[in-house]
Order: C-alpha cells, then sequence, then structure tokens
C-alpha cells in the first residue's frame, strides 16, 4: 500500500509531498529522502495517508526509516564534515580576495552534492572557487547566494518574543512585509523594535495585516465629526481590532464602539482621503 505525507527536508526546511511504502510510519519520524536535490534526512510532519488514485511513480519517495547507522552519518557530516568543508571554503575565499561572505553550509546525505551558501552585495566570478573545491571533495559543488532574509533563517535561533524564529522553524516562504503594514497595526515605528534578526522588518507584521485591512474601513476617518449615543464630537483615535473610536465631544473625551456612532454629523466639514 503507498502513503503520501508531508515531509520537511535541507537546511533550508524545504516541505514537499513524500510517498512510501513502508508501514507504521508516523508524524516525527526521522526518514531518508530521494529529493530532486537527491538523498538526504528528513523528517515526517502530517499522519501519512492512503494515496487513492495518484500514479507515484514520478513523485518524490521516501526511502526508509532512518536508522543507527544514517544517525551516525548525520552526526559525522555535522560535526566533523560540515565544519572542515566551512573552513576550507572560507580559506579559499580569502586567498582569492572574493567579495563574498560564507554563510552556511550543507553536505547531502549522499555526498554526491555539497552546498556554499552565502551573502555578497553583487554578482560574483567563484568559478575558480567552485574548481578548488570539487578537487578537494570530489563532489558536485553547488554555491548559492543568498539574502540577508535568509541568511538569518540559516543562522539566527531566537527573538525578543522568547520562541525560535519563525523563519527558521515553520515559515517556508518569506512574503514581502511593508511599513504600511506597521502603520495600520499602530506599531511602534522604532526600526530597532519592529525590525527582525535579519534587519529587515520583523515577517510577523503580515500574520494579522489581513483582519487590520478588513475592520479598518468600518471606522470614520481621524477628524471627522460623528453623532453618538452620547452626543457629537470629533473622532481623534479609533482602535482597529476592538472596533472602538475614541471622540472628543465639547464636554468630554469619550470612547465608543462603532454600533454606538448613529452618523457622521449633518453640517460638518469632513476630511478628505
Amino acid at each position: 500500500m503507498t502513503y503520501t505525507a508531508k515531509v520537511r527536508y535541507g537546511l533550508m526546511k524545504f516541505v514537499k509531498d513524500f510517498y512510501a511504502d513502508l508501514p507504521g510510519l508516523t508524524a516525527g519520524d526521522n526518514v531518508i529522502v530521494d529529493s530532486e536535490r537527491g538523498q538526504e534526512f528528513g523528517q515526517v510532519l502530517t499522519q501519512p495517508q492512503e494515496a487513492h488514485g495518484c500514479d507515484c511513480s514520478s513523485c518524490p519517495k521516501m526511502l526508509r526509516k532512518a536508522t543507527t547507522e544514517d544517525e551516525k552519518r548525520l552526526e559525522e557530516i555535522e560535526e566533523e564534515l560540515i565544519p572542515e568543508e566551512y573552513r576550507f571554503c572560507a580559506d579559499k575565499i580569502r586567498e582569492r580576495n572574493l567579495p563574498m561572505k560564507l554563510t552556511s553550509v550543507e553536505h547531502l546525505y549522499n555526498s554526491k552534492k555539497i552546498i556554499f551558501y552565502f551573502v555578497s552585495k553583487g554578482r560574483v566570478d567563484f568559478r575558480e572557487l567552485v574548481k578548488d573545491l570539487a578537487r578537494e571533495y570530489k563532489s558536485r559543488i553547488e554555491m548559492r547566494q543568498i539574502g540577508v532574509r535568509d541568511e538569518a533563517r540559516l543562522l539566527a535561533s531566537y527573538h525578543r518574543c522568547g520562541r525560535e524564529l519563525c523563519c527558521k522553524s515553520w515559515l517556508k516562504d518569506l512574503e514581502p512585509v511593508t511599513m504600511k503594514m506597521a502603520k495600520s497595526q499602530k506599531a511602534t515605528l522604532d526600526p530597532s523594535k519592529i525590525s527582525g534578526r535579519c534587519g529587515r522588518l520583523m515577517c510577523c507584521l503580515r500574520y494579522e495585516n489581513d483582519v487590520y485591512e478588513e475592520l479598518k474601513p468600518n471606522l470614520p476617518k481621524k477628524g471627522s465629526f460623528v453623532t453618538t449615543s452620547q452626543g457629537k464630537g470629533k473622532v481623534i483615535g479609533y482602535e482597529i481590532l476592538s472596533q472602538t473610536v475614541t471622540v472628543k465631544t465639547d464636554e468630554r473625551v469619550i470612547k465608543v464602539g462603532t454600533k454606538d456612532i448613529l452618523e457622521p454629523s449633518k453640517g460638518e466639514k469632513q476630511p478628505v482621503g
């Protein structure tokens, strides 16, 4: 019987559906997968389900559950091979005076490919460097230039919230985050407080943005005049999530819900925009 399940694999935490003929497979199991890059370690994320009506011959495959020998091999790769490969590559970069910063090294399980991740402000001619690495390791060498957000994903760990970085633990696609999102949520605009470990705006500013965009049109604009159940006044502020409006009347400042706003005051000049 053929099963399918989502598997997380690779240094960049790729997630993809793999199929397997492995009875007893459960979420959390470590497996050896045959990905588009070659054989590598992975972890099953979802409970395997029977594959119905699928020709799985062309699908990526889970080869087996990771054995004790596989775990030893992983330990050897992480503790011995990768540190040595990193040092060798970094030395060659310095020797050749290349304008690049080596970030991480990924050594696939079957040793047929080694991937070197680096950051650089522009294009780098690393052809001679690749020759140095290929001669040394007799493997296929791939140089991959990444941005600062991917660099944080590879190197950073925890952020000020006390949790592991979203991009490191589960976030797959790093979508754009804009200053407008921070302003909509009335977050402080202090760069040190709304920037992530990568120096860019925190990805979590995206999480509630759709809700803010949906609820904001329900509120009157700042500076407009409204009639409430407690009198007429000018809108001086609002809270989008709680759907409350701060109104300054002739006598006091009140806070009311949108349901307590009867209508915009007649005859008052409304702000444009």
